[in-house]
């Protein structure tokens, strides 16, 4: 079954494109991954079935809330730069390390 990579920032726009681009380095590197970007306001629905949690730069502010909701799964935030350059290779390498999936 696929593991699910899931992205939570402010609106949940940008965020759709990072998704994108890290399924395509998913598929080239013959990953199989369900990767999804969901507004933080929908973290009670999606946090506890993720696998692996990132947050956007925008609402990093909120990674106390998100470890106390999803209490045991790893989570980080996008490093500004790597979000600014829709780097979806480096995003998706990032929540690999996380799952100890490299």
């Amino acid at each position: 079954m696929a593991k699910k990579i899931t992205l939570f920032c402010a609106a949940g726009m940008s965020t759709s494109l990072l998704v994108n681009k890290m399924k395509e380095a998913a598929a080239a590197a013959g990953k199989d991954y369900e990767i999804a970007a969901y507004s933080l306001g929908e973290l009670d629905q999606h946090g506890p079935v993720a696998d692996v949690i990132l947050l956007g730069p925008q609402v990093r502010f909120a990674k106390s809330k998100v470890e106390a909701a999803c209490p045991g799964k790893p989570i980080t935030d996008i490093p500004m730069q790597m979000y600014g350059l829709m780097d979806g290779k480096g995003t998706l390498a990032l929540a690999m390390k996380l799952l100890g999936d490299e």
